[in-house]
């Protein structure tokens, strides 16, 4: 089958597919660990930002992988060679794969990274893994098939966002990224509590209902985010641009994602709060 066939995944389908593609989460995971408890060397790519072996290892693991599993379908991914857009904008079907999200947090050894792998169908994440190994946490969602939590012990919990936000919004932030601007826009929103956290991992709590909101100004990359939104949206809640447009997928030229906010409360317009932000180029002022 060639990578321009058309693909519709059901939601037996993507149930057959999620355990594998959890193994090869924990494969990586494994394999990220093992540099993680070594005297590891860091190097740096042109855009400043870090490279270890355990990227790379992790990323030879998940491509090999994928391409069993589904070797019609392409891949994108942060240590993946890029892809021309006027070839990869006829592909129905792509994984997008971070094999190591939250570098800076793994150089750090703070245990807050994460292996991210997602199918997108048609621009968006239908199946996605956002798996912590050195926390023994995992992430899981398929369209149509649920979302859950698998905890250090093993066990598996079904998990929903918190569809009422509370009066003290839990605000999901980065660990490595401050951002003066969005500080000033969050106080529109009254006494809350910022819980700050690395990697994907922001997508986890949010779906588990341990927190409301997460606002991220400036780039992320496509890979960063499609298997986080893929288990917020099975979880129940949404992840928006400040105009309020679900996040799509190789729909573009770039794989630079637009600002964006996830929640769990569709009651509330949270996108009209954030829609006359500055762009993050924009001095402070």
């Amino acid at each position: 089958m060639s990578i321009e066939a058309r693909h519709t995944f059901s939601p037996e389908q993507l149930s057959r597919w999620l355990p594998t593609v959890i193994e090869l989460a924990d494969a990586a995971g494994a394999e990220i660990l093992r540099v993680y408890r070594s005297a590891f060397s860091v190097t740096f790519k042109r855009d400043h930002s870090p490279l270890t072996e355990a990227d790379l290892g992790a990323q030879r693991i998940i491509s090999a992988g994928l391409a069993t599993l589904a070797p019609g379908i392409g891949m994108l991914g942060e240590e993946s060679p890029p892809e021309i857009f006027r070839q990869r904008r006829a592909w129905s079907a792509l994984w997008l794969v971070d094999p190591l999200d939250g570098t800076r947090e793994f150089v750090k050894r703070n245990g807050e990274f994460t292996v991210n792998i997602a199918l997108v169908q048609d621009g968006e994440p239908v199946l996605g893994v956002v798996s912590a190994p050195a926390r023994a946490l995992l992430y899981a969602a398929a369209r149509g098939v649920g979302a859950f939590r698998r905890n250090a012990d093993g066990s598996r919990t079904p998990i929903h966002v918190c569809a009422q936000a509370p009066a003290k919004l839990r605000i999901l932030g980065s660990r490595s990224h401050a951002d003066a601007v969005l500080d000033r826009m969050l106080e529109q929103l009254g006494p809350h509590e910022r819980i700050s956290i690395g990697s994907a991992l922001k997508f986890g709590l949010l779906a588990d209902g341990s927190g409301d909101l997460y606002v991220r100004r400036g780039a992320t990359c496509e890979w960063d985010t499609a298997a986080g939104q893929a288990v917020v949206l099975e979880a129940g809640g949404c992840v928006v641009d400040f105009n309020g447009q679900a996040l799509r997928y190789n729909a573009r030229e770039s794989v630079t994602n637009p600002s964006f906010i996830a929640y769990g409360d569709r009651s509330r317009d949270w996108s009209a709060l954030f829609a006359s932000a500055p762009a993050p180029s924009e001095r402070l002022r």
